[in-house]
């Protein structure tokens, strides 16, 4: 059966107090309507919808950036969820198969969980709603079951003080033919306590019409839905720690586990230490058995079997690191190769650049790749040795088990086995420190004197 994903996304967020839609915060790393589409995603949709309102020309680059196939859908007026969903009608025209509606503010829904939906559908069930029991059902709307088939679903703000009793509660994700949705969609009406038109409303319409409908539930803690900054740090905290959680059964070391932050899509081998205060930004993959020391930034890059990095690294975007190089303290790395054995040690910036297997890059080494319009590509050969404190003006290239002396600039090729000095000659002038000193100081005495 085909699917298609219908993403709400169009909410302003009002208690956020931000100046970005609801759904550009972040969680992981990426905006929250991300993680819906990153679970559907799974089901391997053939259409997807984003329905988008506040702040939509950001939200549709972001979704762009995430999925260029995305159908984008745009809410115009906020007239509930039911004519949000509608807005995706003409995205879906001449779709056959099955539609289901998620929350870009809703990030924990499980695959797990669709699947089943899927599967509720699968054995004919009309029309599919995700429910959840709960010990404090508040103002969620409720789910009233009558002979074992959900009959109808009644706003908290609309139910009676018998409906308010039920603790099934309903968490806003349908799943239905996609033309028997738009279908019952056109049957809804918006006569309730605040005008709008629920997409719930569709369960009363269908059961009007002979159809069925039914239930399958989650736990609660799928369906939280953020509103708040406080919401929004509280579904980090979820993330951070169903991501320690997972690391650790799959053979990582965490020496101090909630120090460490992970991505929405960080890869860590079996056998990895990861020391304590680490972030992992996105697309960051770690193989087997590197360690991670602490205080270390690591963000679009990959880290091979062996290799160290830190403390106090950063790894940008496009740094690969091959088997056991290592990258030390207070160095940065940007769209560079680092080849096997390869050491950048201290205080050093490599960007633009391939260094070759088994160099060492003296402290304070750095590659000049921007020239204030474009980057130039600096190649460092296998076995050099560059001297601390070079500045290596690219583009340029060093040869195999070439040198360059300490505090060397290099402006030029170095060819293989050559050893590269450029510095400025040192001289030694004696007692002149003295007499400047001297100096200095009787000049000093004079002004205080004067004052």
């Amino acid at each position: 059966m085909a699917t298609a994903l219908i993403v709400l996304a169009a909410g302003m967020g009002t208690r956020m107090n931000s100046d970005l839609p609801k759904v550009m915060h972040e969680i992981a790393g990426v905006p929250l309507f991300a993680h819906a589409l990153a679970s559907g995603a799974a089901l391997s949709p053939d259409r997807a919808v984003l329905v988008v309102g506040h702040g939509a020309e950001m939200v549709e680059a972001a979704a762009k950036d995430i999925d260029p196939e995305i159908s984008i859908a745009v809410q115009e007026e906020q007239l509930g969820t039911g004519h949000a969903v509608q807005q995706a009608r003409a995205a879906l025209d001449g779709f056959d198969g099955d539609a289901i509606v998620l929350y870009g503010d809703t990030p924990f829904i499980r695959t797990e969980t669709l699947e089943a939906m899927a599967a509720a559908r699968a054995r004919g069930a009309d029309v599919v709603v995700l429910g959840f029991e709960t010990a404090d059902p508040g103002r969620y709307g409720r789910l009233i079951v009558k002979d074992g088939a959900l009959d109808r679903i009644v706003e908290f703000k609309d139910a009676s003080d018998e409906e308010r009793a039920v603790t099934l509660c309903n968490s806003g994700v349908v799943a239905a033919d996609a033309k028997l949705l738009f279908d019952l969609l056109d049957g809804v009406g918006n006569d309730n306590a605040a005008g709008e038109y629920y997409l719930p409303d569709i369960v009363s319409v269908a059961r009007a019409r002979g159809l069925t409908a039914s239930v399958v539930t989650c736990d609660e803690a799928e369906t939280l839905g953020i509103n708040s900054r406080a919401e929004l740090a509280a579904a980090e905290d979820v993330f951070q720690t169903r991501a320690r959680d997972a690391a650790l059964e799959i053979g990582v070391t965490l020496i101090a586990r909630d120090t460490v932050y992970f991505a929405h899509d960080t890869v860590i081998g079996r056998d990895t230490v990861i020391e304590p205060n680490v972030v992992f930004g996105p697309g960051v993959t770690v193989e087997s058995g590197a360690l991670i020391r602490a205080f270390s930034h690591l963000e679009g890059c990959h880290v091979s079997r062996g290799a160290v990095v830190g403390p106090y690294a950063r790894l940008r975007p496009g740094a690969e690191l091959a088997n056991d190089a290592k990258v030390g303290n207070f160095v940065e790395i940007k769209n560079a190769q680092i080849e096997e054995g390869a050491k950048v040690n201290h205080l050093s910036y490599v960007g633009d650049a391939r260094v070759g297997e088994h160099a060492n890059i003296g402290a304070g080494t750095i590659t000049c790749n921007y020239d204030g319009v474009s980057k130039h590509h600096t190649d460092i050969g296998a076995r050099t040795f560059i001297g601390s404190n070079t500045c290596l003006v690219a583009p340029v290239s060093v040869g195999d088990e070439a040198m360059t002396a300490t505090g060397t600039v290099v402006t030029k090729n170095v060819p293989a086995g050559a050893m590269a000095v450029g510095r400025a000659k040192m001289e030694v002038k004696p007692g002149l420190a003295i007499k400047l000193f001297e100096k200095l100081k009787a000049a000093k005495a004079r002004r205080q004197k004067g004052s």
